[in-house]
């Protein structure tokens, strides 16, 4: 192992990552399982049976105290307010031109006390965002990622496989979660995921991460056919079939979250519960930016395209319309479920009709055929 990879942070599950031998890299400053042995296998187990997937990079981040509501409903863009014990809510954190600076997750476990789930690369630029926007308000923030872990159990057989540890579970509905005491160890489960799959994800304290994992996947060795290991390239490929966006492709601080068609994870006019307390409830962070680009229509959304022929669509090349650029491709491969290039892209808003028709520049290598097609390109959920 060289010096730098040594430098890197290890989930909990580093060992299970080396026995099952993953191929490992760094990916948003911690060793990464990218494969286990084949992408194809690994995207196909998730989609047919049950995928693992290691997910402890991911920042997990507690607000508690008397105004952590109310900060949150400033710097989110979906509402807060509202929301009950046990419930899970997308939003976008955007910067002040409405560009986003991250997609996140947020779980009310009561009126004062909230979890917030953000991507690996983004957790160190929004703490320090949270601290210069705190101001005068009374809330404690508290970094959970290294003192806990996470994992995702997804596919067509995920909740079958949770049965045998808990019967209430599989009745939750999507974007819930609850608390189950797994003998001594404390687990938060929710069903949600990022695989356009069936599923839950699971946070429990790091240290008990070994153990829980022996107890709630008895048969994940390689004897067993339900749930297998997935690494970051099938997760990868996964959610590109689901049409979900990856910060760093289809949203970053450039792109707004209205052109990326994330309109649900907006909540523009936000309630009032009245009192001193609320007086900033109805405003957050990038709001007239992104209301003036909704009024307004946004100048270029992102689309799903199919792609012609079997070179993998990337990130960067261009998408030409009678030979003139018009767009960029976001992310795309190919399909292991289609057996075909997909890709996401951003177009003019005029171009954005199912059905029609561009060219995809292949990075100097040719030009081949792509069609507007509807999100998500695979859907099983």
């Amino acid at each position: 192992m060289t010096t730098e990879a040594a430098a890197l942070k290890r989930t909990p599950f580093h060992a299970l990552h080396l026995e099952h031998k993953a191929r490992m890299v760094e990916y948003a400053g911690y060793e990464m399982p990218i494969v286990y042995g084949s992408i194809l296998e690994e995207h196909r187990q998730c989609r047919a049976s049950a995928g693992f997937f290691d997910v402890s990079h991911m920042g997990r981040l507690r607000f508690s105290g008397r105004h952590a509501r109310k900060f949150l409903d400033h710097v989110c863009t979906r509402q807060v307010l509202g929301m009950q014990p046990g419930m899970v809510r997308y939003s976008l954190i955007c910067n002040e031109r409405g560009g986003c600076r991250d997609d996140v997750l947020i779980y009310c476990v009561d009126e004062d006390e909230y979890l917030m789930v953000c991507n690996a690369s983004n957790r160190h630029k929004l703490l320090e965002h949270f601290a210069s926007h705190k101001g005068d308000m009374a809330f404690k923030l508290g970094d959970e990622t290294e003192s806990t872990a996470m994992v995702a159990i997804q596919g067509p057989k995920a909740m079958e496989l949770i049965s045998r540890m808990s019967s209430t579970i599989p009745s939750m509905k999507r974007y819930r979660f609850m608390v189950k005491n797994l003998v001594v160890i404390k687990l938060l489960v929710s069903r949600t995921g990022y695989t356009g799959e069936d599923g839950v994800e699971v946070i429990l304290p790091s240290s008990m991460a070994k153990l829980a994992l022996g107890m709630v996947l008895k048969d994940m060795g390689a004897e067993s056919s339900v749930v297998k290991p997935v690494g970051l390239a099938a997760r990868d490929t996964l959610r590109m079939e689901a049409g979900m966006p990856l910060y760093g492709h289809e949203i970053n601080e450039d792109l707004d979250p209205v052109s990326a068609g994330l309109d649900f994870g907006i909540k523009f006019d936000k309630g009032h519960t009245g009192g001193p307390d609320d007086e900033r409830t109805g405003t957050f962070i990038g709001q007239d930016a992104l209301r003036a680009i909704k009024a307004a229509g946004p100048t270029r959304r992102l689309v799903g395209l199919f792609i012609e022929g079997r070179r993998s669509p990337r990130q960067g090349m261009q998408v030409l319309s009678n030979g003139v650029a018009v767009g960029e491709v976001t992310s795309g491969c190919i399909s292991p479920s289609l057996d075909r290039g997909i890709a996401m892209a951003y177009v003019p808003a005029s171009m954005t009709e199912v059905g029609t028709a561009f060219e995809l520049d292949l990075a100097g290598k040719g030009v081949t055929a792509a069609v507007v097609t509807k999100l998500p390109f695979v859907s099983n959920t």
